[in-house]
């Protein structure tokens, strides 16, 4: 009992300690500036792994019945939720000391669970689960006792790559980071002595194939096959094959290695005071974070970093460990919050699936934390220096993903301690016209796009007399990136607009525009010029601006707030802008936190003959206020 009141004790000390985390009250999309951190082996040991000792002593108690915040857990339809129970409730069953009467308590109850679980849908990212928790029990001594034979005959054979891999090694309807998954599955189940390699080997070559062919000479993995969508996926899944690669005991290749440290060279100059993350894309918030953990620490297990780099990313780490206890878990909930208190995330991550997502998050705190701890780090207190350090970042880095019929890139600038961020990509077929994959600036707790949200944000919308919608989203050409003393302008063409409506991308050529951002301290400015082939008759154009900013005044086309981070909007080339409050509305609700005010900009119908401009200017604080 000792191990686990130690961990409850400490966790209620830091607690204690702790400022209250504004995010899961809903009052701040930022959350806390961590001046200094506490070690992240302090903060995963102290108050994250406790967070799994009570979901365990819940499930062992509630079984089928569980419920989360109000949330039927075994009627939720989560197909990863038997893999997600046996790996997460594996690290506090092997953190419990086997001389504690709540050892075998737990041993019986995770047997129990086992044998509840074990005939419900488990698929792909749930398989790999599975099998790594068979592998840490097996290597613990405790798999014939935490699993039944039984049940384990059951487990071999449906913890299988092949359930959604073809014999030709083609993908049954997934995205291609799935070769990974099947990967580290193949390799398990040859750890456990269930295959010979010759599985996990021919996925390993498929997904390093997959990884050659659509990263081309920048290193970074499209999601789609070809189609721009360059995401957190991309950043991400060098770091995914990585860590998979660390627990399972194979070498890197030549290439991952190379790969991997494009993404650290993306990340570094993101590195912030709040331990904020990737704010564009789909499945970011906490996972926004997360992925910088994954490839920080696998970069850091394969020697990639400097010494400074490697001491900056422990000490950036550490601040994302604590923000996931004081930013991103509620007390109330007794559950990570991604979706209330004006928080939302895309479908594929919906509160359905709460228990799974305590479980997965835990986990990934938890093994980053424990590369670290074998490095070195184990209660090492994060770099002091690291505020200044962050001053000698650069404050602007142009990332290519992909150069050819279209272009695709990262512009990140900092600016104070704002990180902002414009990606101009695609969100291709089931994204394309969502906010999160718009060519807009992002920054964390500023600028957010809304999950699967269509709004037109900051991108104007064409509505024609035939009743299409036009966007300029996905067909970017010819991308110039200048810089001229602390002025950044990008300039970009695109000869096709996108007709929204469709799942993916529809290019229509009616209509051309030519694209101008401006990046000054405090300023960021946008010009489209559209041109059209011929006379185009227009039913309206549109243009919204969703912020965290409150007590608007509009005069005009220019509306100024007295409350938040954004000082001022202003439009030109439209009739009338109007500002309403939509803190309620779900519609405007981003992974952080509600949005506070929208300013809905319109031009009535017109025909476009001759070149139009249209353009937006929004002014905001540059040095963000410590909370």
């Amino acid at each position: 009992m000792k191990g686990r009141l130690t961990r409850l004790v400490l966790a209620a000390a830091i607690a204690l300690a702790t400022v209250a985390p504004a995010g899961a009250a809903g009052l701040s999309p930022r959350g806390r500036v961590y001046r200094t951190a506490p070690p992240m082996d302090q903060t995963v040991s102290g108050r994250i792994l406790p967070q799994l000792d009570g979901l365990m002593d819940q499930l062992i108690a509630d079984k089928a019945a569980m419920t989360v915040d109000g949330v039927k857990v075994f009627q939720s339809n989560d197909k990863f939720l038997p893999g997600k129970i046996a790996v997460g409730l594996t690290y506090p069953l092997l953190a419990t000391p086997r001389t504690d009467p709540a050892f075998k308590t737990r041993l019986a109850g995770y047997r129990a669970l086992a044998d509840l679980t074990v005939d419900q849908p488990n698929d792909t990212w749930g398989i790999y689960y599975y099998m790594e928790a068979l592998w840490m029990l097996k290597k613990a001594g405790l798999l014939d006792q935490a699993v039944s034979p039984e049940t384990l005959a059951k487990l071999r054979t449906q913890l299988d790559w092949r359930t959604f891999v073809r014999p030709d090694l083609t993908l049954i309807d997934l995205p291609n980071n799935y070769y990974g998954v099947a990967f580290s599955i193949a390799r398990l189940r040859m750890l456990m002595g269930w295959e010979d390699e010759t599985g996990s080997k021919a996925l390993m070559a498929k997904t390093l194939d997959h990884y050659r062919r659509y990263s081309g000479v920048y290193g970074f993995a499209d999601e789609t096959d070809g189609d721009g969508r360059f995401d957190r996926y991309s950043i991400l899944l060098i770091g995914e094959i990585s860590q998979r690669l660390i627990e399972t005991g194979v070498a890197p290749p030549p290439e991952v290695k190379v790969w991997l440290r494009k993404s650290v060279d993306l990340m570094l100059p993101r590195f912030n005071t709040r331990g904020e993350g990737v704010e564009y894309g789909r499945s970011i918030g906490a996972y926004g974070e997360t992925c910088f953990l994954e490839v920080m620490t696998a970069a850091a297990k394969f020697g990639l970093l400097t010494p400074k780099e490697r001491t900056m990313a422990y000490a950036f780490s550490s601040r994302i460990a604590a923000r996931y206890a004081d930013f991103w878990y509620d007390p109330q909930m007794r559950s990570v919050n991604l979706w209330e208190h004006g928080r939302r995330t895309d479908d594929y991550r919906g509160k359905h699936r709460i228990l799974g997502e305590n479980l997965s998050l835990a986990r990934q705190y938890i093994y980053t934390d424990a590369i670290w701890n074998d490095l070195g780090f184990k209660g090492a207190t994060p770099e002091p220096g690291y505020g200044a350090w962050l001053k000698t970042l650069p404050t602007y880095t142009v990332t290519w993903f992909a150069k050819g019929t279209y272009d695709r890139m990262l512009l990140t600038l900092r600016d104070g301690d704002r990180v902002i961020g414009l990606p101009l990509i695609s969100g291709a077929a089931g994204l394309h016209m969502t906010s999160p994959y718009f060519p807009i600036p992002f920054s964390p707790g500023m600028l957010m796009g809304v999950p699967n949200g269509t709004s037109p944000f900051l991108t104007p919308r064409l509505t024609l007399a035939d009743g299409a919608a036009l966007m300029p989203l996905a067909f970017f050409r010819d991308i110039k990136v200048a810089r001229a003393g602390g002025r950044t302008t990008v300039t970009y063409r695109q000869d096709e607009m996108d007709r929204t409506g469709k799942d993916a991308p529809v290019a229509d050529d009616r209509i051309a525009v030519d694209t101008t951002y401006v990046f000054e301290p405090g300023r960021i400015t946008r010009t489209d010029t559209f041109t059209p082939k011929v006379a185009v008759a227009v039913k309206g154009a549109d243009l919204e601006f969703g912020t965290f900013s409150g007590a608007p005044h509009a005069v005009g086309l220019t509306t100024r707030f007295s409350e938040g981070a954004v000082r001022s909007f202003k439009a030109t080339g439209l009739d009338d802008c109007r500002t309403r409050d939509v803190v309620a509305d779900k519609d405007y609700h981003t992974p952080v936190g509600a949005l506070t005010t929208a300013v809905t900009c319109h031009r009535g119908a017109f025909s476009l003959t001759k070149p139009w401009s249209l353009s937006w200017s929004l002014d905001y604080a540059p040095t963000a206020p410590a909370s």
